[in-house]
């Protein structure tokens, strides 16, 4: 009897490490997770103001140039004086100041977009409430994929608002940009910081890392980097050559 005992108990113990290896390999398989719930009904939301990495203030103009796929690139971002409403439910309607993003590829204007912003007043995030987004295609038409908007529908329920550059950058920090099921689901994760950057606009420190993934595109990343009372200096294949402030009524188009 004593030997039958021993026998289940081995057997049991060889159980309960196979079952916790098992577990484990399975906690590793899973994907790290991402904040998606903001505690917005704390946030008085403004449409001009700055964080450290992230400036919102009318005619700020950020123009970053490179090679992308083979091809010269060029990136115009511009504070625009205009905002814009959105009305969410359980907090109601946040104006929303309006950056201009446009995409320059060989020379030629591939895509424009027009993405909202708004600051909370408690923690200096900058939370994103949608975009607008238009792509010039080679044939001549034009196609708004990406686009969406916080409290639209979106999926099985409401586009909502994502973080686009926390108040206070914490090493680790993972966290939805956009919440548009099926549509606009871009993460960022916050991989390093207390970086010292050259780019043709100079030299820049206190800069930070950051890798966006979206679960629509498995495998597929995006490395930016952002500086201290500058913003954004590197995207991927692009990097700062001008900075400052611009005429906000203007909208870039002579870029």
């Amino acid at each position: 009897m004593k030997t039958l005992a021993r026998v289940f108990a081995c057997l049991a113990l060889t159980l309960t490490f196979t079952w916790s290896g098992l577990s484990s390999g399975i906690a590793m398989a899973q994907e790290p997770q991402f904040t998606a719930e903001f505690r917005l009904e704390d946030c008085r939301f403004k449409t001009t103001g700055a964080n450290p990495y992230l400036i919102l203030k009318p005619g700020r103009r950020l123009v970053l140039e490179g090679v992308e796929d083979g091809e010269s690139t060029r990136l115009v971002i511009t504070v625009l004086r205009q905002t814009e409403t959105v009305s969410l439910r359980g907090i109601g309607v946040v104006r929303a100041r309006v950056v201009e993003e446009r995409h320059f590829a060989g020379g030629e204007l591939v895509e424009v977009s027009r993405n909202l912003f708004a600051i909370c007043d408690k923690t200096n995030d900058v939370f994103y409430f949608g975009e607008t987004v238009d792509i010039f295609n080679p044939d001549g038409t034009v196609t708004h994929e990406g686009s969406w908007r916080a409290g639209e529908p979106a999926g099985d329920g409401a586009a909502q608002p994502g973080v686009i550059m926390p108040g206070t950058f914490l090493l680790g920090s993972r966290y939805f940009q956009e919440r548009a099921e099926g549509v606009a689901m871009d993460r960022a994760e916050h991989v390093a910081m207390g970086l010292e950057v050259t780019t043709p606009a100079g030299t820049f420190e206190k800069c930070v890392r950051v890798v966006e993934t979206t679960p629509l595109e498995p495998g597929a990343e995006t490395v930016k980097i952002y500086c201290s009372g500058v913003g954004l200096v590197a995207d991927n294949g692009v990097t700062l050559v001008e900075f400052g402030p611009r005429n906000a009524g203007a909208n870039a188009a002579e870029e």
